[in-house]
């Protein structure tokens, strides 16, 4: 299992609820994308932590992963990003994203555990 902590939530990550995406960042995030992102820290290396049929905790709620792209986990691994997007019915997952379900927004806090099994 692999578990990380959101340090920080950027301004603008509520607006991302209709669309169901969530984007990580790690604490290297680009300035230019602070704002979009959920920033999160962990003293753990992730190495190929995303796989078809994993799992994601975010605070309460768990999810299936359904499809992991082709850069998914070396951008996670190199950057800690990540776009998660809690949907299904895309032709093809996008290369630095995940698809999860069920298609339930998660609710963020500062402090709580993001975990990856």
């Amino acid at each position: 299992m692999y578990q990380t902590k959101i340090t920080e939530i950027g301004n603008l990550v509520e607006e991302f609820r209709e669309e169901v995406l969530l984007v990580l960042f790690g604490p290297k995030v680009p300035p230019e994308l602070k704002d979009i992102s959920v920033i999160h820290e962990s003293n753990k290396e992730p190495k190929d932590i995303f796989t078809q049929n994993g799992k994601i905790k975010i605070g309460n709620q768990v999810y299936t992963i359904t499809k992991v792209g082709t850069e998914a986990n070396k951008n996670f691994e190199s950057l800690g990003h990540i776009s998660i997007y809690f949907r299904e019915g895309e032709n093809e997952v996008l290369p630095g994203a995940i698809n999860v379900t069920p298609q339930v927004f998660p609710e963020l806090q500062v402090g709580n555990t993001i975990d990856i099994y």
